[in-house]
């Protein structure tokens, strides 16, 4: 019969306690990773930006995200090009404004967008996040 020995040894001490603080370890990190999700998807701030949209396009190879280039302001060369002097990119969400924005290309539109603290690769390569769009006439 086999006996039962009630008091742990050394090593079963040291496995306990690096057991426990590999677990914290882990939840805290986690908790951590957890909250820095939530306070870089806070909108820092908001509004429009108008120009000619000058390229939607959709990348990424698992992740696909919608982005774009709007040329806000420019020099007139006075035989109709604009230089442009200033580009609003910006990253789509939603595939309804995408597919509204291709149809607009070249075409003035005003943007209406979110900018957050910081975007995660899966959403979007700017921190301008546009959720609607209009064309004008």
């Amino acid at each position: 019969m086999a006996s039962f020995n009630a008091t742990p040894e050394a090593g079963d001490k040291k496995r306990g306690r690096f057991s426990r603080f590999f677990k914290w370890s882990a939840i805290t990190l986690l908790l951590a990773f957890i909250v820095y999700y939530f306070i870089c998807g806070i909108t820092y701030s908001e509004g429009t930006r108008s120009g000619v949209l000058t390229k939607i396009s959709k990348r990424g190879f698992v992740f696909k995200t919608f982005e774009g280039e709007l040329n806000v302001g420019g020099l007139n060369q006075g035989d109709g090009t604009i230089m442009p002097l200033s580009i609003f990119y910006f990253s789509v969400k939603n595939e309804d404004v995408y597919n509204l924005l291709q149809e607009s290309q070249g075409k003035k539109v005003v943007l209406h967008y979110k900018e957050v603290i910081h975007s995660f690769f899966w959403q979007g390569e700017t921190n301008y996040r546009v959720y609607k769009a209009t064309t004008v006439k």
